[in-house]
């Protein structure tokens, strides 16, 4: 029986069983172990039948070869593998997988360290006969990992060099689209590529990982560049190689240094590296290698240190991941903005809430009243209204989102403000000081913060750019306990858009851009907001440590109306011609290979 068949007659079983067995716990638990497993093999099998449709064929390889040839700029690439002990098929397989390569002008450096296995040297030996750009060095004894890999470097005469494990493979393509790369820009000092997991056998691919192009904030709460990356050499050597101390870490923390001392960093979305599984290899599972996630954190507070930056690294919210936690600047006052209408059931849960839940002192909170008509509303703000630090102001015209932000904004005198709906909840203590940390920083133009439902599904973890024709939440609906994709919902990240249903943004920075567009009055004025934002050079950043309820649309109604569906409409198209560049060329922070047909970051066919 094949593999598909294989799962099908477990998936049969686990309904037959389902079904025989009486209600309760043990049904409910089949139906769970059921879905889950189906879920799971149509990702993976979905994820064969992707490879399949754009994986290069033998035609479109030598095309490559070809075209290579003619290009004006034919850098030699070094490929760099550190070897030690590793399986004797998995040698043979990393090299060939160079050899394999459709641009032919690179060199393969490796440097032996002292391998005990005797078949490592006659594998090294015998290739490096049979091709003479392959380059080989035997060390007397094992130097590290980090040690071998500035051996292999040693060997090295390209002007870039790329990373290579002894045991994983470049996809045949990998070199000419590195080498395109930089045809169309051969000033690049650093680029990255997608990749994926190949099974231990390397009968079976699979977890893709598609990245962002360069997010400077991702990669301080993640290795999320890992494979395949390729650096200028010049650069390599001018931040002292690769480091001891850092084993298991190595190469990030090369990437942090090379990285900090370039801008000229470019993404490739596309599967150029596969990432071998082994019984030792973190690909396998993220404790096999415990003691690299110490050496991440030194990595991380090196890079802080040289830059000068007053923070502290902290474990994140699961292995290799990690928190950046900045220290605040004192005197650093925040408006918060609420605008409201009536409904103070929701206005007062908010603010007890900011109240009970907030340990960051220094706020005020400025209530902004929309033409609330009932008497209730009116005795609530007679109460809170005492409180020192509650404001009240009155925006007598329609409803509009952004001109009443933008008319309270004309009220606030403090250097930062806090745009939050009135249908919020505040969960952790922390939520406030955790968006300070990047609304302080100048290169950082607004913050957003992680939202649920009250069922405790995700409502907001960021805006992605083009999702269902408009923009889209990320991981909309996903539980509260889930880390998202590829770490995504648990991590300190730069985005393109964040909701302003809980945004805080420096005043100066509110100003320089303009404010809310008054002419989308409802919906993804935020967005716009944003887009600009970007646009003038800031970072928009995005933290799960500021946690909030968000009961969505509660306040104002959902657009189930034909005239509110029209209203959404035109605003979607307003944005999609305002910000056309973008949405043709795709959200730098997703991917060009990821749907845009649904929020739970799927393969697109």
């Amino acid at each position: 029986m094949n593999v598909m068949g294989l799962m099908n007659q477990r998936w049969f079983n686990i309904r037959l069983l389902s079904k025989i067995l009486p209600g309760g716990a043990w049904k409910n638990f089949l139906k769970r172990c059921y879905w889950k497993l189906k879920r799971k093999w149509q990702r993976v099998w979905l994820y064969q039948y992707w490879i399949y449709k754009n994986t290069p064929d033998k035609k479109e390889l030598k095309r490559q070869k070809e075209l290579s040839s003619q290009y004006n700029y034919h850098p030699l690439l070094s490929i760099i593998v550190p070897v030690y002990n590793p399986k004797k098929l998995d040698l043979i397989q990393c090299i060939q997988s160079v050899l394999n390569q459709s641009y032919d002008h690179w060199e393969l450096c490796l440097a032996d360290g002292g391998s005990d296995q005797s078949y490592v040297r006659k594998i090294l030996e015998k290739f490096s006969r049979q091709d003479s750009r392959i380059k080989v060095s035997f060390l007397p004894q094992n130097l590290g990992i980090a040690g071998n890999s500035n051996e292999a470097l040693a060997l090295v005469t390209g002007e870039y060099v790329g990373l290579l494990d002894h045991d994983d493979l470049l996809a045949p393509f990998a070199l000419f689209e590195v080498v395109k790369l930089l045809n169309q820009d051969p000033t690049l000092d650093f680029i990255y590529s997608d990749e994926d997991k190949v099974s231990r056998s390397s009968r079976r691919r699979h977890t893709p990982h598609f990245k962002p192009d360069w997010s400077p904030d991702t990669l301080l709460s993640c290795n999320y560049i890992t494979h395949f990356s390729v650096m200028r050499k010049r650069l390599v050597e001018d931040v002292g190689r690769f480091q001891k101390g850092f084993d298991g870490s190595q190469d990030y923390d090369l990437i942090l240094r090379v990285t900090g001392k370039t801008s000229r960093i470019a993404h490739i979305p596309k599967i150029l590296y596969h990432w071998r599984e082994s019984d030792a290899s973190v690909a396998s599972g993220a404790s096999n290698k415990l003691y690299a996630y110490p050496h991440a954190k030194k990595a991380l507070e090196s890079y802080l240190g040289r830059k000068g930056v007053e923070a502290e690294v902290l474990d994140g919210k699961a292995l290799s991941l990690y928190r950046v936690k900045y220290h605040l600047s004192p005197g650093q006052k925040i408006t918060i903005i609420i605008p409201t209408q009536d409904k103070v059931d929701l206005l007062k849960t908010c603010i007890d809430s900011i109240f009970r839940k907030t340990d960051y002192k220094d706020f005020e909170i400025l209530i902004v009243d929309n033409q609330s008509v009932k008497q209730e509303t009116y005795d609530f703000y007679e109460r809170i209204g005492k409180e020192k630090r509650v404001r009240i102001i009155h925006y007598p015209k329609p409803f509009n989102f952004s001109a009443m932000n933008n008319f309270a904004v004309s009220h606030v005198t403090s250097e930062h403000i806090l745009f939050l709906n009135n249908d919020t909840e505040v969960i952790n203590n922390e939520w406030l000081s955790a968006m300070l940390e990047f609304s302080q920083r100048k290169d950082v133009g607004a913050v957003g913060a992680k939202l649920y439902y009250p069922n405790d599904t995700v409502q907001h973890a960021g805006v992605i750019i083009g999702l269902w024709r408009g923009a889209g939440h990320s991981h909309k609906y996903a539980a509260r306990s889930s880390h998202g994709y590829m770490g995504r919902l648990s991590i300190i990240q730069n985005l393109s858009a964040v909701t302003a249903a809980c945004m805080m943004v420096r005043k100066e920075v509110f100003e320089e851009v303009g404010g809310f567009d008054e002419k989308m009055a409802v919906a993804f004025n935020d967005v716009d907001f944003c887009l600009k934002i970007c646009e003038k050079g800031y970072l928009i950043i995005f933290t799960p440590y500021a946690e909030l309820y968000h009961d969505e649309s509660t306040s104002r109604g959902r657009d189930d109306t034909r005239e509110k569906r029209l209203r959404s409409l035109q605003e979607i198209e307003y944005l999609r011609e305002r910000w056309k560049f973008i949405f043709e060329k795709g959200d730098p922070y997703y991917n060009p290979n990821l749907t845009l047909d649904s929020e739970g970051f799927d393969l697109k066919f």
